[in-house]
């Protein structure tokens, strides 16, 4: 078993890791658009805000990562990769990141909406009173500290999405999980040794980032 299974343990949960990476920045960015249509004076803008949050957010992943394989791809012929070779596992690979994009920025949102919430009202009525616009609020004084605010739920839902990433597998992204369900198939008999060691090195991928948000937001929290 090892001689198979060792080797391939490192790409797999490298993998694991460009999809966390990839997807993590891609839903911080999507996440904080969605927060500023969500509190933004404009109805359609907070509309669509709460609209996509409340769907998606309560959509399950592995229906989100299908939808964007069979929907965009499939049906729609969206296609996320240059044709080449490798064309099939480089297309699932930013289709997988497509959907985590689309339903972990959901969670971002309403972490960030709840650090806004713990900036002082009088803030932003004073920076109003200055002249200052809904967008120079927002991204000059009330995100900024929102973010502050945040830094440990934010790890929580980094964390979260490092084991969504397992779902990645249903469209044949070949990362930690999916090497655990084929080495399975073909060493049933060593079934708890493969859990261990795949839950081991989820272990090593998720305690640091646990331990790094957290001094981090004692180190970064607003003082009041």
């Amino acid at each position: 078993m090892w001689e198979e299974f060792g080797p391939a343990l490192l790409p797999a949960f490298w993998m694991t890791i460009k999809l966390t990476f990839l997807s993590a920045i891609g839903s911080l960015i999507w996440g904080t658009i969605l927060t500023a249509f969500r509190v933004s004076p404009v109805p359609i803008l907070r509309g669509f805000g709460t609209a996509y949050v409340n769907i998606v957010r309560n959509t399950p992943l592995t229906l989100v990562v299908l939808f964007c394989s069979m929907g965009l791809y499939q049906n729609l012929g969206l296609a996320l990769a240059p044709e080449n070779d490798n064309f099939v596992d480089n297309n699932n690979f930013n289709l997988a990141v497509l959907a985590f994009i689309l339903y972990t920025s959901t969670f971002v949102c309403e972490t960030l909406r709840a650090g806004i919430n713990t900036v002082p009202l009088g803030q932003a009525e004073a920076a109003r009173s200055l002249g200052m616009g809904f967008g120079q609020i927002l991204g000059i004084i009330i995100l900024p500290q929102a973010f502050r605010s945040v830094i440990n739920p934010l790890g929580s839902v980094l964390i979260a999405l490092i084991k969504n990433t397992t779902i990645a597998s249903v469209i044949g992204v070949a990362e930690a999980s999916l090497l655990m369900k084929s080495t399975v198939e073909s060493y049933a008999d060593e079934l708890f040794v493969i859990f261990g060691v795949i839950a081991l090195g989820f272990i090593i991928i998720t305690l640091p980032v646990g331990l790094i948000t957290g001094k981090l937001g004692e180190k970064m929290a607003v003082k009041r």
